[in-house]
């Protein structure tokens, strides 16, 4: 970061850094191998739910972590179940104040999402599935439900 008069520039570039990624938890479960690798008589109902957190750890740096818990079921039984928490430590610097928490919970999960898929899809694959592709997510419009949400709890 450039200084002036000991001091950081006003009119530095804003930038955003990984500076690590990493599963931090992860599980599938295939409970009902090997009935469940048969032919499916339809098709699976598949549910996928996905959580961004953020926390910030000094110096600019921040841990963000994607969730992404799923699995995939017919007629009320459970073929495959997954619970993936990945996350990344972002240094984020010369960022208004106020969009540190958009940049946190939209610009570092879409970066951490084409990693957290692939784990997915290969753990799937693994199970002996066909490979899960999860379609690209909006985290844009994830955090405008969150802040919608927050509101409407302040409100409450």
């Amino acid at each position: 970061m450039a200084t002036q008069n000991g001091g950081p520039t006003q009119n530095a570039a804003p930038s955003l850094n990984v500076l690590a990624q990493y599963i931090k938890d992860f599980s599938f479960e295939n409970p009902n191998a090997p009935r469940s690798l048969a032919a499916p008589p339809s098709q699976p109902d598949v549910n996928i739910q996905i959580h961004v957190n953020a926390r910030p750890g000094g110096n600019g740096e921040f841990e963000v972590e994607l969730k992404i818990d799923g699995g995939a079921s017919i007629e009320g039984n459970t073929l495959f179940a997954f619970e993936l928490v990945y996350a990344g430590v972002f240094r984020i610097l010369n960022v208004p104040e106020e969009s540190l928490q958009p940049v946190a919970l939209i610009e570092c999960p879409r970066l951490l999402f084409p990693f957290a898929r692939q784990i997915i899809a290969d753990a799937v694959r693994n199970g002996g599935f066909p490979p899960l592709m999860i379609d690209p997510v909006d985290f844009a419009a994830l955090f405008q439900q969150r802040m919608q949400q927050e509101g409407q709890r302040i409100q409450a």
